[in-house]
């Protein structure tokens, strides 16, 4: 199972910001840990991050045929991005949302997710631990 794992808009300022919400682990801990349960449960994994909207796009339209899932945590992006679902949607490779909060007990706003509407799951509020649960679910549901 090839797994593409991609990391939005702030992700990389984990451990810095808003420490009530997302934590003191760092982005580079986030990667540690996905690397570390890709290896036990035999997934190849490849982890990107960016916070450029077309960044993201790009990435996913790379990952056509070379990727059997992607887990996608877009950040703000979730709340705004139509070019991100049009992408997820062109490649049509299975998709996890992945959410280190509960969007959905937050901000109004925070409570639209375009990718929601072709993400096979979402996973909301688990921390690092919504990565694995989002890798475990695409390698059983192939």
């Amino acid at each position: 199972m090839k797994i593409l794992v991609i990391n939005g808009v702030n992700l990389n300022m984990l451990g810095i910001r808003e420490k009530n919400l997302y934590g003191s682990e760092d982005y580079a801990a986030l990667v540690r840990y996905i690397r570390a349960h890709a290896k036990k449960k035999g997934y190849k994994v490849k982890c990107f991050q960016s916070n450029g909207e077309g960044a993201i796009v790009t990435a996913i339209q790379k990952a056509y045929r070379k990727y059997d899932g992607i887990v996608i945590n877009a950040g703000a992006y979730t709340h705004t991005s139509v070019a991100i679902l049009d992408a997820l949607k062109a490649v049509s490779i299975p998709a996890a949302e992945v959410h280190l909060t509960d969007i959905y007990a937050r901000e109004e706003f925070r409570r639209v997710s375009y990718i929601s509407l072709v993400a096979k799951k979402t996973i909301c509020g688990k921390g690092f631990a919504g990565y694995a649960e989002a890798m475990d679910f695409l390698a059983e549901n192939r």
